[in-house]
């Protein structure tokens, strides 16, 4: 696929400089990029590398709008780089039509122009929406429904009566409505909770590869609107995660938690259950959160603390060994003192 310089300078809003008719074919990192692709910079350190690019043309911000090269200037270049990536992406293969090698139960209802690769498996009263694209080896359970424009990697499986919204992106090997972890101890063993409730994915989410999300015990476990959802991350029942939340790979949410809107929580972040993290919380990378946050605060560390506490502790742990070192020789030394005292104090007794 084949852009000029300036319909891509139009497409994402930014100052061309540069020859419009120049012609583009891909994108490219700045050290490999060739003289039919586009390249970014976004730092320093790359722009430094742009005298030796061989890349056709730059996206960059105002800063460095002085390069001699062919340029699209914008406000912010890595959302640029983004969305013009899009352009070039290669469309997402589909299935033409619903296979013959499909199941599908009774009372389906499909929109148009859906796609349902071979071996999928559609239950009873399933709704999907117009563009729905299912892979192959999906398991889509009874009175599931599934918005407009969703695709589903291959090996998903989506159990009874969960919803996901339009336009979602869900990766492969991911399990949603799954039973929650729910057992009560009695004298014979764990007795199981049923799990009646269900998952209520909403619209423009996208679910990484091998996530969990585990319906509620009773209602719903719910993924708000625009939420991005790294590999590997499990969502215990009826946790609720806000809009435009991000949580990283190998996050772990316990039960009823609630996460507020734009929520970040870095990798392997665990977080237990029943308490609650407001607007705009940030989360460093394997930290434990064990108590509700408020709104705006960024905490680190295991028990999680406010962040600048939490690397002042960490400033000082390399300093642990030679404290130790010189708390051991301040005892021995107060331990002799307090020796030489007594024993003075003994001869002074015998003195007449």
């Amino acid at each position: 696929m084949t852009h000029t310089l300036g319909e891509l300078a139009a497409f994402l809003g930014g100052e061309l400089q540069g020859p419009a008719d120049l012609s583009i074919e891909g994108l490219a990192p700045i050290d490999q990029a060739t003289p039919r692709e586009i390249t970014f910079i976004t730092h320093g350190r790359f722009a430094r590398l742009a005298d030796q690019s061989r890349a056709a043309a730059f996206i960059v911000s105002q800063e460095y709008a002085g390069l001699a090269r062919p340029l699209i200037i914008v406000a912010h270049p890595y959302l640029a780089y983004a969305r013009a990536a899009a352009l070039f992406a290669p469309p997402v293969w589909r299935w033409p039509g619903i296979s013959d090698l499909a199941y599908l139960g009774p009372a389906v209802a499909l929109g148009q122009e859906v796609s349902i690769a071979p071996l999928a498996f559609i239950g009873a009263g399933v709704h999907l929406g117009d563009r729905v694209t299912v892979m192959p080896g999906c398991v889509i359970g009874d009175e599931v429904q599934i918005g407009a424009g969703t695709l589903i990697y291959p090996n998903v499986t989506i159990r009874e009566r969960c919803t996901v919204g339009a336009r979602c992106i869900i990766h492969s090997g991911t399990v949603i409505g799954a039973d929650g972890f729910g057992f009560v101890p009695g004298e014979a063993g764990h007795v199981k909770i049923p799990q009646l409730g269900t998952v209520v994915i909403e619209d423009d989410v996208e679910i990484g590869a091998n996530c969990a999300i585990d319906r509620g015990a009773l209602g719903a476990t719910r993924v708000g609107r625009g939420v991005k959802m790294d590999n590997l991350v499990h969502l215990a029942h009826n946790v609720e995660v806000g809009e435009y939340s991000l949580l990283v790979a190998q996050v772990g949410v316990s039960g009823s938690t609630k996460l507020g809107k734009r929520v970040t929580l870095a990798g392997q972040v665990g977080v237990t259950g029943h308490i609650e993290l407001g607007d705009g919380v940030q989360v460093g990378a394997q930290s434990g959160v064990h108590r509700s946050v408020p709104a705006g605060q960024t905490v680190s560390g295991s028990p999680a603390r406010p962040h600048r506490e939490w690397l002042q502790i960490m400033g000082h742990l390399p300093k642990l060994p030679d404290l130790y070192q010189r708390l051991k020789q301040l005892e021995q030394d107060v331990s002799e003192l307090s020796a030489r005292l007594d024993q003075e104090q003994e001869i002074s007794k015998l003195k007449p």
